[in-house]
């Protein structure tokens, strides 16, 4: 496993990417808003020219996302899906389930409880 930690400007939150069996696994701890969208839709977007990126967002640690996450996690699953590859979202705490759920993205975008039913699909 491979493991890179991303700084953000915000200091609200902490970005850690892993490859787990060739599944980027992106951690996000933290408040998930406006002051963080760089280094997160950094994290999250697929390598420029990488066939079938699969990606997790792994959001058990965030406490708290506003409409920048969901603009991030929307822009993300378009990158992987146009290189032919996916995003999933998981483990998301019940009030930032609850906007994802609002907003339509669960349908957009598979979301499961913890990041190992993620990554078996």
């Amino acid at each position: 496993m491979v493991t890179d930690t991303f700084p953000t400007q915000s200091g609200h939150l902490s970005v850690t990417r892993s490859d787990v069996g060739g599944i980027l696994v992106v951690s996000l701890c933290g408040e998930l808003d406006r002051a963080a969208r760089d280094a997160v839709g950094d994290a999250l977007h697929p390598p420029a020219g990488a066939e079938r990126p699969r990606t997790v967002a792994d959001l058990t640690g965030v406490t708290f996302m506003d409409s920048s996450g969901i603009n991030l996690l929307i822009a993300a699953h378009r990158a992987a899906h146009e290189a032919q590859g996916w995003l999933r979202v998981a483990g998301a705490q019940q009030s930032v389930l609850r906007v994802i759920e609002l907003v339509g993205v669960d349908a957009l975008i598979p979301c499961s409880p913890t990041v190992r039913q993620a990554l078996a699909g």
